[in-house]
């Protein structure tokens, strides 16, 4: 193949083996919840059961990236797949709290495919691509909402134990597809003997901070409501698991859909635009959905009467929708600032901030849990965070905005938007 159809072809397969990954990833949103019912799990315990796949996911972010840059991406992610269909099978048989955080650890693998796929499929295209070809291996994203559309079928008709049965079946199928269809290019490779511990000293560079910043809120906050809002949905408003599944997806699928027309959109306007606009989408969206079920008593004259304030489950799943539009254009933003900032550096870096993204995916379920078992209101899932955005915001403004100008004739684009293709 010449290198144009090539580049094609590892596109294609590797977003498809992201999809998978993802979707192995995401699996304690749907199967927790009979988990959870079983084992009599409070809120922090079962966000910590949703949680334990991530945390693994994240910290290995940072080494695949380094050897990806060394090895290659289609040797590495190969590799991480097929590690991981074992512990996916393992998964049907665990009958304990501590089984299924055990393995939960090795199935979380799967959740390094990021950082993976990212630098491989970025080092086959022009720079002035990449924004749209990471995007598009970005949309593996989707695999939360691929998660949602397939495991409560099974559940309901086979029990949960079925869904990790097909998942190893699945992700073994897909291993064999993209071994036939992906490449290698020596060229791509990048010599080093960096160790984990040097580059961490990436840290130091207050720009690598800040994304790592906004992308635990773009991704780390995209991971933990997919993992969530199954028995957010469930819980708030009653509904059965397929019709939480369902109206959850409404969040997840835009959230990884979209991604490659945020990498378009990075690509033509800029990260710095994108981002910004995405950081106040995500700050109005959280505000409205932070507010809880109310019910409070005027007294009018004519006597005392009582309103209800709070949102129905069709307002919830449109708000939900928007938000999960903006972490979709948020996430591919966040690696155009990388792509443009560390071209020569693409992976270890998006490793790192990869790994902040997972963490932020880990923390936030448990302290959704907690804040639920100790306020009792499930809308504190959402006033955390629209606090963390905040932060995002001002953030941005204080090294960003101010200077610059974010609209008008003189607003910042790309100048990679318009360099001919290499």
């Amino acid at each position: 193949m010449d290198n144009n159809r090539k580049a094609l072809s590892v596109l294609i397969v590797s977003t498809l083996a992201f999809t998978v990954c993802f979707m192995v990833w995401m699996m304690f949103g749907v199967i927790g919840i009979p988990i959870k019912k079983a084992l009599n799990l409070n809120a922090t315990e079962f966000g910590l059961l949703t949680a334990t796949p991530v945390l693994s996911g994240s910290l290995v972010r940072v080494p695949l990236g380094i050897w990806t840059d060394k090895y290659g991406g289609r040797i590495v992610m190969a590799l991480l797949m097929a590690i991981t269909v074992p512990a996916i099978w393992l998964m049907s048989y665990a009958t304990q709290y501590w089984h299924f955080l055990v393995i939960g650890l090795f199935v979380g693998l799967a959740g390094g495919s990021f950082s993976v796929g990212t630098p491989y499929v970025a080092r086959w295209f022009p720079r002035n691509r990449q924004g749209f070809a990471m995007g598009v291996y970005g949309a593996g994203n989707s695999g939360a909402a691929v998660n949602k559309f397939i495991a409560p079928a099974l559940v309901v008709a086979f029990g949960w134990a079925m869904v990790p049965q097909v998942y190893a079946a699945i992700m073994l199928g897909t291993l064999v597809l993209f071994w036939i269809f992906s490449a290698s290019d020596p060229a791509h490779l990048v010599p080093s003997s960096t160790r984990f511990v040097d580059q961490l000293k990436m840290l130091k560079d207050p720009r690598v901070v800040k994304y790592c910043q906004y992308y635990s809120i773009v991704f780390g906050g995209y991971v933990a409501l997919s993992l969530w809002m199954v028995q957010y949905y469930v819980g708030e408003y009653g509904l059965d698991i397929r019709a939480a599944a369902l109206l959850a997806a409404c969040f997840s699928l835009p959230g990884g859909v979209l991604r490659a027309i945020g990498g378009w959109l990075s690509d033509k306007h800029g990260a710095h635009t994108v981002t910004w606009w995405v950081m106040w989408v995500s700050w109005v969206c959280l505000f409205l959905l932070s507010y809880p079920q109310t019910t409070f008593t005027v007294l009018t004259v004519d006597g005392p009467k009582s309103f209800h304030i709070g949102l129905n489950v069709y307002g919830f799943t449109a708000l939900m929708f928007i938000l999960g539009i903006a972490f979709a254009f948020g996430k591919a933003s966040v690696f155009k600032y990388i792509s443009d900032d560390y071209p020569q550096n693409i992976g270890t870096v998006s490793g790192i901030v990869g790994l902040a993204g997972g963490l932020g995916g880990f923390i936030l379920p448990i302290m959704f849990g907690a804040l639920m078992d100790l306020t009792g209101v499930r809308s504190s899932a959402f006033m955390l965070m629209y606090g963390v955005v905040w932060v995002s915001l001002i953030w941005m403004y204080w090294t960003e905005v101010r200077r610059t100008e974010v609209m008008g004739g003189h607003a910042p684009v790309s100048p990679l938007a318009h360099a001919p293709s290499r």
